[in-house]
Parts: structure tokens; C-alpha cells; sequence
């Protein structure tokens, strides 16, 4: 055989083998709409997110974050806590299409759930938050929503029976400061998970779990070709950590006044759409008052907005398309569970 044969046998061989292997890649990346089958597993989430070395949950630090996240006395004028717009009678939101913060104050955003908030890789609309001890004092912070005065609240913690001696259990040695109430709400909202809907039940092999017209969602949301929902709402929990402009009209830049990049002008973080029946309305300007209105703004592909989404175009669904969309979301929802409200230290 002559050097060309050989080169020639060589160059096919290398295709040949190329070719193969990325026919094993999309073997393995196939779906297989069946309860339980092994290729859907990737969406099963763990029962907790991680967490940073020195603020390892347990029982004392999120019972703790517990009391601090509903006490409003850490607010400026005592009125309001974090649950007051993170309540979890409305799906760790508020219900309403733009936040309300202390004394009435107009928010400029809508109030994201926390759900799952502790899988995030940033945090806030904008991702201006690192993780969830950078972000849990942000709103004390603020003088628009809970405008709390430091000084007056570590007086106040620090002279409290039962917060000094929750802080003690919970942080030995650490004392009571910022710090330490940042990372024992962060603690508590770690503990804020949901990974037991429908959807997750089927996923582990419940035949029963989901309707037929779930499942066609299901292979509607995954489809790039139909509902293109996977790109940015991927496994396991419903998010991609990325921000996008998805062609919202209004002047708010989002992610770009703190990472200047011309694709981020407008954009927003990927929330979760894991128990997203619980907390309309939709969208970081609160626009879409159902989910439906949320699968048809995506049909339209956006409003003509610049700097749009590369992957926000207007999609080819029927009206039974569309409610098997909406039907599939809907079974992502965790059954809600009896929430235990804290009793707070009186002194």
C-alpha cells in the first residue's frame, strides 16, 4: 500500500470514528419520554443546594434565619420583614406585578420567588448578588424596602434573650452581626426546595405522575424545533444561570449596568419554573398576569425590542400546543406542605 493509500485509509478511518462517537453523543442525549427512564434523570434535583464551608446548615442556623426572615422589626419602621414580600401563601412572592416596599415605596422590579434560590449561581433580577449570604441582607439595605438602620438592629438582637442565645447556639463564638444574620437567613432560605412535583414523581418511575397532556409539554418544552424552552430552562432546576433579553418593552437594562457587555442591555436572570403556578404574575416587570400569557409573549417571539435574545423567535404552536405548555409547568409544582411559623423572641 502506498503512502497516499495509507493517508487516504487513514483520513477515512478518523472520520469513521469521528462519526461514530458523535452518533454515541446524540445516543446518549436522546430522551426517552418514558416514567423513569434513565436518559430523563438529569432532572432530578438534590434534597438540598451546596453550601460554603462555614455555613453548613443545620437545625439551629435555619430556625434561626426563620425568625429573623419574619421579624419586621429589623425593618426601618418595624412594618416589614423579608416575608412580607417573600410570603409563602403566595409562593414565596407577593402576587403583585411590581415589588411594594417599606412605607408603600413603588419597587421598580416584580419580587422573585425564592424557591430553590439556594441552586442559583447568582442572585436578583440582575444577578448583582454573588449567593445567597451576599443577597440576604441586600433589601435591609436599601432605603425603598426594608431601610434598616444597623446600628439600632444589632442593639436591638444583641439585648434580646432569646436571638442572643439563638445566635450563640447557632454561630459560636462568632457574635452578633451582619455577618452572622446574613448567613442564617441564607441558611433558612436553603431550606426553601422544591423537588417533588408530578414532574419529579414521573421522572422516578410513577407511570400515574403526569397526564398524557403533561407529557406532551413536556416534549413540546424540550423540542427546539416547537417550544425552545430547554436552552434557557434546563436541567434540573429550570434554569440555565444565565441572563437574557427576552423582548420586554421598557428602559430597565437589567444585567448590563453591572457586567457592560451590548447582549446583557435588557437582560435578566432565568428564574425557576419549579412551583411557577404558585407565584404569578410573570416576567421581572410583572407583565404576564398567567402562564399562559407567558407561553403566547414567547410565541410572538418578544416585541421588537433591540439587543433581543438570539434564542427568543417566534414559535409555531397551536392552541392545544400552547395548554400542554402550560400544563406541563403546572406539574412542577411541589404539593404545598403545612409551613410552621416561627415564634419570635419577645425579649
Amino acid at each position: 500500500m502506498n503512502r497516499y493509500n495509507k493517508k487516504n485509509l487513514t483520513t477515512k478511518l478518523l472520520v469513521i470514528t469521528f462519526t461514530i462517537f458523535y452518533i454515541q453523543i446524540l445516543a446518549a442525549k436522546e430522551v426517552i419520554f418514558e416514567a423513569g427512564h434513565p436518559s430523563l434523570q438529569n432532572w432530578l434535583l438534590p434534597d438540598l443546594p451546596s453550601m460554603p464551608k462555614d455555613n453548613i446548615l443545620n437545625e439551629q442556623r435555619s430556625e434561626l434565619g426563620k425568625m429573623l426572615f419574619f421579624d419586621p422589626r429589623l425593618s426601618g419602621n418595624g412594618t416589614i420583614s423579608c416575608a412580607t414580600c417573600h410570603n409563602p401563601l403566595l409562593g414565596w412572592s407577593d402576587g403583585l406585578p411590581k415589588g411594594i416596599g417599606i412605607s408603600g415605596a413603588k419597587l421598580d422590579r416584580a419580587t422573585p420567588a425564592i424557591i430553590n434560590a439556594g441552586f442559583n449561581y447568582l442572585q436578583m433580577w440582575d444577578g448583582r448578588k454573588k449567593n445567597l449570604e451576599d443577597q440576604a441582607t441586600g433589601p435591609m439595605d436599601t432605603p425603598t424596602e426594608m431601610h434598616t438602620d444597623f446600628k439600632s438592629t444589632l442593639s436591638f438582637l444583641n439585648n434580646n434573650v432569646g436571638y442572643s442565645s439563638a445566635f450563640s447556639n447557632s454561630y459560636p463564638n462568632e457574635g452578633i452581626n451582619r455577618k452572622t444574620i446574613s448567613k442564617a437567613i441564607a441558611s433558612f432560605e436553603r431550606t426553601i426546595v422544591s423537588n417533588n412535583s408530578p414532574f419529579d414523581k414521573w421522572i422516578r418511575g410513577d407511570k400515574q405522575a403526569m397526564s398524557k397532556q403533561q407529557i406532551s409539554g413536556f416534549k413540546l418544552f424540550l423540542d427546539p424545533n416547537k417550544g425552545n424552552c430547554e436552552v434557557c430552562h434546563s436541567a434540573p432546576n429550570f434554569v440555565d444561570d444565565g441572563f437574557h433579553n427576552i423582548g420586554l418593552k421598557g428602559q430597565d437594562l437589567g444585567r448590563y449596568p453591572h457586567k457592560k457587555i451590548s447582549v446583557l442591555k435588557g437582560a435578566f436572570k432565568t428564574p425557576t419554573l419549579r412551583d411557577i403556578s404558585l407565584s404569578a404574575p410573570y416576567f421581572h416587570d410583572g407583565s404576564a398576569l398567567n402562564l399562559l400569557e407567558v407561553v403566547e409573549h414567547y410565541v410572538k417571539g418578544g416585541v421588537g425590542v433591540q439587543d433581543l435574545d438570539p434564542n427568543i423567535f417566534p414559535l409555531n404552536l397551536t392552541k392545544d400546543e400552547k395548554q400542554a405548555v402550560v400544563a406541563f409547568m403546572y406539574s412542577l409544582t411541589t404539593k404545598p406542605v403545612p409551613f410552621q411559623l416561627p415564634i419570635l423572641p419577645i425579649d
